[in-house]
């Protein structure tokens, strides 16, 4: 990834790791980049070309903006139609803050296809946030109302479609078509789940992350289903057609792509490098493929810590997960509806550099070397703290447009076993990280005196044994 200020291929390599210090590459390591994370990163080898697609143009794009901006200006008539100037004077603004953002903003973990595609992504992310902060500071009424601002066929309540009924698989009421209520289940949603886990997978790159935010989400549904219609659903739809088939496949079909990612060899030529034809079509095919790859190790299990922050990633994963459907809910948006949709194409993209930036701040490899040469502060990266602020703003949002929705009462027997699932988790908890722990500690001391006491005793047995040699040697004399 060549930065703004055009620097050789040396600095690209080591921005690929997410720690942001490319700027300054050691020169007596000029292999840092891969010695990082030994055994999870792979190596990568790139000859260094530095193409015209690499290249800033900064100062093409601040032309071309400023010529659209005179034109407008200078040659076109001003429409009198006060809504339609409004809209397009918003809309003007968001792409000089996307046209400024994409040029000047700061590089992620991502280098590919473009590190301008991911800069572009950040910056849509602000503008979605400083969205969603508008709409939290409006009346329950005139946000709804809002949304006819965007599309003039929101803004109406809509009926939520219930998933629930007749839970039959094989309904011998119908002659006609006894398997009905299956094939009624089988929407454009069967695809999407499986296409949604398949790219949850490729984000988290861990089989027991997926399975259990899979897993937690469907008893989040059963839990809430007393909330919002669309969460009745039969057990055969929980628990067949979404833990084991869609979102089982998408896992399975997941990890099998990062395990050739992990394996596949990382070699970057430049494209007029390349001599052949299907060469260079191969070329443009993988620069769709990241420029190096890590395995993410999260090791929930290894102290404290790494426990409560995957803790707090599966607890946001899971809130940005209900805020797909409380928002539609709040704000009158029916699921097919272009915003639904779009929303879910942005954290598709948002996604996975969040997560890349939240497993750097984590890991502790990257920075053992830049701690002994710098004075460096891990910070949280600038995709992940969008991620977090938008999620948490879109939660308060359905607070404060449906709270009595959101406060119905869970029923007795769900609370009780919420509470139940929670107790277990702390007694885990206390048990892995500080019985287990004292009680090895314990352990451990006491071994260590009993190994103490040992050498002791062996020591004066061994001077008993000395003092008798010479009382016998003194005697014999």
């Amino acid at each position: 990834m060549i930065r703004h200020d055009g620097r050789r291929p040396a600095a690209r390599k080591s921005s690929l790791d997410g720690l942001y210090w490319e700027d300054r590459p050691h020169p007596a390591r000029p292999g840092h980049s891969h010695s990082l994370r030994a055994g999870t990163e792979s190596e990568v080898y790139d000859d260094g070309t530095n193409t015209f697609f690499w290249r800033a143009h900064t100062l093409t794009v601040l032309f071309i903006l400023t010529c659209s901006l005179g034109y407008v200006t200078l040659l076109e008539e001003t429409p009198q139609d006060t809504t339609y100037n409004a809209k397009r004077g918003i809309v003007a603004s968001i792409l000089v803050f996307l046209c400024f953002g994409v040029t000047q903003a700061k590089d992620g973990p991502f280098s590919r296809p473009h590190p301008a595609y991911w800069r572009f992504w950040l910056c849509v992310s602000v503008v979605y946030e400083l969205f969603l902060i508008f709409i939290l500071f409006q009346t329950v009424h005139d946000g709804r109302q809002f949304m006819k601002f965007i599309d003039p066929k929101l803004g109406v309540p809509l009926p939520e479609r219930d998933y629930g009924g007749n839970c039959l698989i094989y309904d011998p009421g119908n002659q006609t078509d006894p398997f009905h209520n299956l094939w009624d289940k089988m929407d454009g949603f069967v695809p999407a789940h499986f296409l949604g886990w398949y790219i949850k997978t490729l984000v988290i790159r861990d089989w027991w992350m997926c399975m259990m935010i899979s897993v937690m989400f469907e008893f989040l549904e059963y839990s809430l289903e007393h909330q919002l219609p669309n969460f009745s659903e039969c057990w055969w739809d929980h628990w067949i057609m979404d833990v084991l088939v869609c979102n089982g496949m998408g896992i399975y079909c997941g990890m099998m792509t990062l395990k050739w990612l992990s394996m596949k060899p990382y070699q970057w030529q430049g494209l007029w490098n390349i001599p052949t034809y299907r060469g260079k079509m191969k070329r443009i095919a993988f620069q769709f493929t990241p420029y190096s790859w890590v395995k993410f190790e999260w090791k929930p299990a290894s102290n404290l810590r790494r426990w409560l922050a995957v803790c707090g990633i599966i607890f946001v994963f899971l809130l940005a997960e209900l805020n797909t459907f409380y928002l539609k809910f709040v704000l009158w948006m029916p699921p097919e509806h272009y915003l639904v949709l779009l929303r879910l194409v942005f954290f598709v993209n948002v996604g996975g550099v969040a997560m890349r930036e939240i497993y750097d701040f984590m890991d502790d490899s990257g920075f053992k070397w830049l701690r002994t040469h710098r004075q460096i502060h891990k910070k949280l990266g600038q995709q992940a703290w969008m991620v977090a602020a938008i999620t948490v703003t879109e939660f308060l949002i359905v607070a404060k447009y449906d709270p009595h929705t959101l406060t119905l009462p869970l029923p007795f027997y769900v609370a009780q076993c919420w509470i139940l699932g929670i107790v277990i988790v702390l007694i885990w908890t206390a048990w892995r990280f500080f019985i287990r722990d004292i009680t090895l500690r314990y352990k451990e001391i006491r071994r260590q005196k009993q190994e103490y006491k040992n050498e002791e005793e062996e020591k004066q047995r061994n001077g008993e044994a000395m003092s008798e040699r010479n009382a016998s040697k003194q005697k014999k004399l």
